[in-house]
């Protein structure tokens, strides 16, 4: 099994921190995907890039077993932060929209009254980044948080977001 970790390219947020990753040992490009997507393997890690909005990517871990046979652990999405406050953060959240009725339409993605299985590193990376941002004084200027599922896409394995908002 794999861990999905994606990326998109339109999003700053999600494809520095992809960068990152692949500018570490040990990653070598990946299997074609047929939906124009770009992935790269490294272990039981793959890391796939692609043009689209993130929230509309229902069943990437379906897709991606059907077009390379290999089955998906979990999901960790890359992505941009948005916050009312206008107050930088660095995020995790599970997803879904589970507080929607049916007849309702998700704005952000999703299906109504549904919430992906919550991915079990969500406390070990919440922690990670807290202690990361202290180490390097983003604290308190950063907010550091769990926030709550509030929007798509559609999985079936355990995901999550993790998010940066500057």
């Amino acid at each position: 099994m794999v861990v999905l970790v994606v990326a998109t390219a339109s999003d700053p947020a999600s494809i520095g921190p992809a960068a990152a990753f692949l500018a570490m040992p040990g990653w070598s490009p990946g299997p074609p995907i047929p939906e124009g997507m770009e992935s790269f393997t490294n272990g039981d890690v793959r890391l796939l890039k692609h043009e689209r909005s993130i929230i509309a990517e229902d069943d990437l871990d379906n897709r991606w077993q059907a077009a390379t046979g290999e089955a998906v652990s979990e999901v960790i999405f890359l992505s941009k932060h948005t916050a009312v406050s206008n107050r930088p953060a660095l995020t995790v959240h599970p997803i879904g929209v589970p507080h929607l009725r049916e007849d309702e339409t998700p704005p952000q993605g999703g299906r109504p009254g549904w919430a992906a299985l919550p991915n079990p590193r969500i406390g070990p990376w919440l922690r990670l980044m807290q202690k990361i941002a202290v180490d390097q004084g983003l604290v308190p200027e950063f907010e550091i948080t769990l926030e709550a599922t509030h929007h798509g896409p559609v999985t079936n394995t355990p995901t999550m977001f993790v998010e940066i908002d500057n």
